[in-house]
C-alpha cells in the first residue's frame, strides 16, 4: 500500500469518527487486537489491549443509543465536535502508524476527517430526513451502518 493510500485511510477513519465519535477508535482497537493493524512497539500499542477493546466498544455502543435520544446535543456543538477531533486524531494516528506513516500526520488527517465527517454527516442526515420524509431514527440507523461498515472496510485494507 502506498503512503498516499495509507494517509487517505487515516483521513477516512477520521470521517467515521465525525459520524460516530467512538466507532472509529473502537474499530481501530478491534483491528489492532485482531492484528489487522500493526501497532506493536508504537505509542498506540495500548489500542490492541483487551481493555481498550472493551472500553471503546462499550462506549461506542452507548453512543449508538445516546445518539437517538432527543436530548443529545448536536455533533457540531463544541463538546461533540471536540470529541470527534480528538478521537478522529487518535484513530487516524493508529491507521497511519500501522501503515508505516507519520503518527503526527495521521493524527492531523484523522482530526480533519473528524471535522469534515461531523459537518457533512449533520447536513446529509438532516437533508435526508426532510427529503425522504422519514423519522430521524431511520436515517440515524442508516448512519450507524455506514459508520460501522466504513470503519471496518478501512481497517481491513491492511
Amino acid at each position: 500500500m502506498t503512503s498516499s493510500q495509507v494517509l487517505l485511510l487515516a483521513l477516512l477513519i477520521g470521517v467515521v469518527s465525525g459520524l460516530r465519535s467512538l466507532t472509529a477508535p473502537a474499530v481501530v482497537a478491534w483491528a489492532a487486537h485482531r492484528n489487522w493493524l500493526n501497532l506493536h512497539n508504537t505509542a498506540l500499542s495500548f489500542m490492541a489491549s483487551t481493555a481498550a477493546v472493551a472500553i471503546f466498544t462499550l462506549l461506542a455502543l452507548v453512543e449508538l443509543v445516546a445518539d437517538k435520544l432527543p436530548s443529545t446535543p448536536s455533533r457540531t456543538k463544541p463538546v461533540g465536535l471536540t470529541a470527534r477531533i480528538v478521537l478522529g486524531g487518535l484513530s487516524g494516528a493508529g491507521v497511519a502508524v500501522s501503515g508505516a506513516q507519520s503518527i503526527v500526520l495521521g493524527a492531523v488527517l484523522g482530526a480533519v476527517g473528524g471535522v469534515a465527517g461531523a459537518f457533512a454527516g449533520y447536513e446529509v442526515r438532516t437533508r435526508l430526513v426532510k427529503a425522504l420524509k422519514v423519522p430521524d431514527l431511520v436515517v440515524a440507523l442508516l448512519e450507524d451502518v455506514v459508520a460501522i461498515g466504513g470503519g471496518l472496510f478501512i481497517v481491513s485494507r491492511f
